[in-house]
C-alpha cells in the first residue's frame, strides 16, 4: 500500500514540475523576444532619438534592461510604462522618470501606445546583443590589385627594354664597319673615299623656296600654338582643389540619394547656387557622427569619422554632451565653379525656368568622390548649349505668343535658346 501511494505521489510531483518547468520556459522565451525584429522596431521608432552605444537627443541604450535592473531596481514593468506614456510616468512623482525628464533639458520622450508587450521585447532583446567587434577591412582588393600590376608588365620596363636594344643594335653595327674595315686594310683593298658634298644646311639656306615653305609653315603653327594657349587662359575645366573639409558627393549625392538642391536650396530662387551652412549639414550629421559604408585604402572608416570631427570642431558641437558650446569657426571653402565678374549667370533661371539637370553644367557629381570642374563654361560652349536646346513652352502662357510669333518667323515648331534671344550679347554680359 505504502509502495503504490509513493509511486502516485512522484507521479504527481513529476507531472507537477514538468508542468512548471514548461510555464518558466514559455515565459522566458516571451521574454527574450527576437533582435532582428527588434531591430527594425527600433530603427523605425528609436533611431532618430537613441544610439545603442551613444548618447544623442537620449540616454544610450545598450543593455538598457539590466542596466535599470542594477542601477535603478527598475522592472520591464517600468520599461514599458515609460515607452508607452513616459509624460504620465512624469506627472506621476516616479523619480527616475524626472530625473531623466530634467537631466535631457525638459524634452518630453514621445509616447508608444501602439507598441504592443512582444514589440517592446523584442526591442530589449536588440539592445541586449552584444556590441560587435568593427571589421578591419579587407586586404584581398588590396592584394590583388598589387598582384595584378606587379604581374602585368609597365611600359616603363617596355621602353627600358626597347632602349637597351636600340643601343646594343647601334654597338653591333659599330663593331661590324670597324671589323670590316680592318678586314679590307688586311686584304689590301680599297675604300672609296668620301666625295666632297655641300653640308645640308648650305643647300638648305641656298634653295629660296624651301626657305620660304619652311618660315611660312613656323610661323602658321606659331600662331596656331599661341592662339591655342592664349584661349585656355581663365579656363579651368579639370579643376579639383583640396577642399579644408573632406565631403563626399559620391557617398552623400550618389549612395545616399541627396538632392543637390537640399544643400545648394538656392540654385532654385536666386543667382547662386550658394554654399551650404554648417547647420544644413549638422541637421544630418547630429546623428550620424560616424561612416559605416564602403570604404577603400585611400578613404578609410578612420578618414572620414576624422572628417566628421572637422565638422563638430567648426559647429560648436559637442558630441558627447549632444549641445552646442558656442564656440564655432568658419570653414574655408575653395571656390571650384567661377565665371567671369562680366559675364552673367542665373542659376533660378536654368534650373526651375528652363529646369536644367545639374549635371548638364558641373558632371556626374553623384559618382565624384572629390568635387572638379567638369565642363570647360566658355562662351562657345554657352553658345552651343544655347543652340542646341530646345525652350519648353507648353502649358506657360507667359512665352505662348512669343512662340507663336516666332515660330511663324523661323518656320519651325520648336524653338531653342538662342531662337528666343539666348544669344543677344546683353544677355550675359551686362
Amino acid at each position: 500500500m505504502r509502495q503504490v501511494i509513493h509511486r502516485i505521489l512522484s507521479k504527481n510531483t513529476l507531472s507537477f514540475s514538468l508542468i512548471i518547468l514548461l510555464a518558466f520556459t514559455s515565459v522566458l522565451s516571451a521574454q527574450e523576444g527576437d533582435p532582428a525584429k527588434g531591430k527594425s522596431l527600433f530603427n523605425a521608432n528609436c533611431a532618430a532619438c537613441h544610439q545603442l552605444d551613444k548618447k544623442m537627443t537620449g540616454p544610450a541604450l545598450r543593455n538598457v534592461e539590466a542596466r535599470l535592473s542594477d542601477e535603478q531596481g527598475l522592472d520591464r514593468d517600468w520599461i514599458q510604462a515609460w515607452i508607452r506614456n513616459s509624460s504620465g510616468l512624469i506627472k506621476s512623482g516616479d523619480s527616475y522618470a524626472n530625473k531623466v525628464y530634467n537631466e535631457y533639458g525638459g524634452a518630453a520622450m514621445t509616447a508608444f501606445p501602439q507598441l504592443s508587450d512582444d514589440d517592446i521585447s523584442n526591442i530589449l532583446a536588440y539592445t541586449a546583443e552584444e556590441k560587435k567587434a568593427p571589421v578591419a577591412p579587407a586586404g584581398g582588393a588590396v592584394v590583388t590589385q598589387a598582384s595584378e600590376s606587379s604581374g602585368g608588365i609597365s611600359n616603363e620596363i617596355i621602353l627600358g627594354a626597347l632602349a637597351i636594344l636600340f643601343m646594343l643594335l647601334a654597338a653591333g653595327l659599330y663593331l661590324v664597319n670597324k671589323t670590316l674595315r680592318r678586314y679590307a686594310v688586311a686584304s689590301n683593298i680599297e675604300l672609296p673615299e668620301d666625295s666632297q658634298r655641300t653640308p645640308i644646311w648650305k643647300a638648305f639656306v641656298q634653295n629660296q623656296f624651301l626657305v620660304m615653305v619652311v618660315t611660312i609653315f613656323f610661323l602658321l603653327s606659331s600662331a596656331y600654338f599661341v592662339y591655342g594657349y592664349l584661349s585656355q587662359i581663365g579656363v579651368d575645366q579639370g579643376y579639383q582643389p583640396v577642399q579644408p573639409i573632406h565631403f563626399s558627393h559620391k557617398i552623400h549625392a550618389g549612395d545616399n540619394g541627396v538632392d543637390c538642391k537640399y544643400c545648394h536650396s538656392s540654385a532654385r530662387v536666386s543667382k547662386t547656387s550658394g554654399i551650404p551652412s554648417l547647420n544644413v549639414c549638422m541637421n544630418c550629421h547630429k546623428s550620424i557622427y560616424e561612416y559605416n559604408g564602403e570604404t577603400t585604402p585611400e578613404y578609410s572608416k578612420d578618414f572620414y569619422d576624422g572628417e566628421i570631427k572637422k565638422l563638430y570642431a567648426a559647429a560648436g558641437w559637442d558630441d558627447a554632451e549632444q549641445k552646442y558650446t558656442g564656440e564655432s569657426s568658419p570653414v574655408k571653402w575653395v571656390r571650384i565653379h567661377n565665371l567671369p565678374d562680366f559675364a552673367y549667370f542665373n542659376h533660378s533661371q536654368h534650373v526651375t525656368v528652363a529646369g536644367v539637370e545639374c549635371q548638364t553644367c558641373h558632371g556626374p557629381v553623384e559618382e565624384m568622390e572629390v568635387v572638379y570642374q567638369h565642363a570647360p563654361l566658355t562662351m562657345g560652349w554657352c553658345i552651343n548649349c544655347h543652340r542646341e536646346t530646345d525652350v519648353n513652352v507648353k502649358d506657360n502662357a507667359y512665352y505662348t505668343k512669343i512662340h507663336d510669333e516666332l515660330s511663324k518667323k523661323y518656320g519651325v515648331d520648336k524653338l531653342t535658346a538662342a531662337q528666343m534671344g539666348g544669344l543677344e550679347c546683353g544677355k550675359c554680359h551686362y
